[in-house]
């Protein structure tokens, strides 16, 4: 099997990343609940249950109390932490009575949204910090001061970015010792930008395309590990009711369903299995806080290692409403 990125610098063994974005509660100032600590419990037994011992954080996460959760659970078992990879990403910022929502990749913030996710987490350290979403105003240099002034501290090991494109990542790189060790994007079969990228070279259909030019190709090049949020697609292809749902969800439900059938496993499974099964080494991020859930997405990796390129490509035409030309 191939050695994907973060496995190759001994990062992570962990091909598929809990994302914890659906816990903590509402977006609020409330307080913790011991409903919210139980479901936080509970998706992490079904994570490590499945093999995935990545936790992807984010400071804005539940308003804070996603971080806050994660840390209550790793405060009643003592050891875990030494087993498992947390990430967490900062640089958005919410409106208040001064400012707008905006992003800040200050030095001055950097280092204050670390020190609060280290103190909600309940850990002296950080395995990799994203960079959340651009920031048009940063400036390479003082990011790059944020990072060395972080890891001489011994707070985060690593760092990569999120949401950003080939230009944005060497302008950055450019001023970094130690190389971005990720970039999470959004990708998934419903979300297949990033495959018609490429499938659409020199077709005039192309300008339609989002996903910047050269991204996936330059993360491949410099050894940095595409990481997919929303990676589930929300469920749509795997029981998610949808009123009036399009004719091409409806169509690649049934090929995941009947997929799923044929190979025994689960629709999850397919799912993630079809994104897993690129070149790329892509690594899904998911967010569902259901056991049932999490626990259906631990047969993904041998379901890419099965996919053949006949199925992957039967799944990309149907979730995209036609073939290839």
């Amino acid at each position: 099997m191939n050695v994907f990125p973060l496995q190759q610098r001994n990062i992570t063994s962990s091909r598929i990343v809990y994302g914890t974005t659906g816990l903590g509660g509402s977006n609020n100032h409330d307080p913790l609940t011991d409903a919210d600590l139980l479901k936080a419990e509970r998706a992490v037994d079904a994570a490590l249950e499945a093999g995935i011992t990545m936790f992807d954080h984010a400071d804005i996460y539940s308003g804070g109390k996603a971080e806050a959760v994660f840390g209550s659970v790793l405060g009643k078992r003592p050891g875990l932490r030494e087993s498992i990879v947390i990430q967490s990403k900062c640089g958005t910022r919410f409106a208040d009575e001064h400012s707008p929502q905006r992003y800040d990749f200050s030095r001055e913030h950097i280092l204050r949204a670390v020190d609060g996710s280290l103190k909600r987490l309940g850990t002296d350290y950080l395995d990799i910090l994203l960079l959340h979403r651009p920031d048009p105003l940063f400036q390479a240099q003082e990011v790059a001061e944020a990072f060395q002034t972080l890891k001489q501290a011994g707070k985060v090991r690593h760092f990569g970015v999120s949401n950003m494109n080939a230009g944005q990542i060497k302008l950055l790189q450019a001023q970094l010792p130690d190389p971005l060790v990720a970039n999470q994007l959004e990708m998934s079969l419903l979300d297949s930008s990033w495959v018609d990228r490429g499938v659409l070279v020199n077709q005039r259909e192309s300008v339609h395309v989002v996903f910047p030019e050269g991204l996936l190709e330059h993360c491949m090049l410099e050894n940095i590990q595409i990481q997919a949020w929303s990676s589930l697609a929300k469920g749509i292809y795997t029981g998610r009711s949808m009123d009036n749902a399009p004719e091409e969800v409806v169509r690649t439900r049934e090929l995941v369903a009947e997929m799923a059938r044929r190979k025994e496993t689960t629709g999850e499974s397919i799912v993630l299995g079809w994104l897993m099964r690129h070149p790329a080494l892509i690594q899904p991020v998911i967010g569902s806080a259901n056991p049932e859930r999490i626990l259906n997405c631990r047969d993904a990796v041998k379901q890419a290692g099965l996919m053949t390129r006949e199925e992957w490509y039967a799944l990309y035409t149907s979730s995209r409403g036609k073939s290839v030309t």
